[in-house]
């Protein structure tokens, strides 16, 4: 099984729906339900990024097709607005942008309230320093290793330094949970998990095989 740096943490894969075919979602999601761990979910609203997808009734949708985590990424201005109706939606873990919340440990705590783990994304130009003063109060931190808002781009290498320097930014704690969001093929899957990623989402390289299962299952063994 891949391991990140720390002895016994089991890196996670979580296929993004983004990539899948709408038309035949049910269909991709019993393709991998068997091997992934988690689901993930973008929500774009057109105005952080360039792109508009889901909102909470879809996430609904999919949480009466499986029993696992559903890991809500919002890329979206004021999340505070939406973090209830995606909770109550299904979403077991909600990641909000640092760069889309000047009250940011106020949103963190609004989905701690809520009952779900709370996440916070960096975009490649953010260092992920920035979040040295609230990282004890979170469950993941999330490295974008794209520009966020479409997906099948090119991963970004010097995402490679960045969860190097968020692993040492949680030194001894067990959280929060390193994520990796971005061009993650069976290729580049190794780099972050070699560098202590604790999370892999995977969209294109996935929902993009003729056998998802299979290439999750790749990317567990490393």
């Amino acid at each position: 099984m891949a391991q990140s740096n720390q002895v016994g943490r089991r890196v996670r894969i979580a296929p993004s729906l983004l990539s899948a075919d709408f038309g035949r979602l049910a269909d991709s999601l019993v393709a991998v339900n068997r091997t992934a761990d988690w689901l993930h979910l973008d929500v774009m609203d057109g105005r952080f990024v360039p792109n508009i997808t889901i909102g909470p009734m879809v996430v609904a949708a999919v949480r009466k097709t499986t029993e696992l985590p559903l890991d809500v990424h919002m890329m979206v201005v004021e999340p505070e607005r939406y973090v209830k109706a995606f909770r109550e939606a299904g979403a077991d873990s909600l990641t909000v942008h640092y760069e889309a919340c000047p009250h940011l440990e106020r949103v963190i705590g609004q989905i701690h309230e809520m009952g779900a783990l709370a996440g916070v994304a960096v975009n490649p130009a953010t260092p992920v320093e920035a979040l040295v003063d609230i990282v004890d109060e979170l469950d993941m931190v999330l490295i974008m290793s794209v520009n966020p808002g479409f997906g099948g781009q090119a991963f970004w290498p010097r995402a490679v330094d960045k969860v190097r320097r968020a692993v040492r930014l949680r030194g001894d704690r067990e959280r929060p949970l390193i994520q990796v969001d971005g061009g993650i093929t069976l290729q580049t899957a190794p780099l972050v998990t070699s560098a202590g990623a604790d999370v892999l989402v995977a969209g294109t390289a996935i929902f993009g095989s003729p056998d998802p299962g299979s290439v999750i299952q790749q990317m567990h063994e490393g």
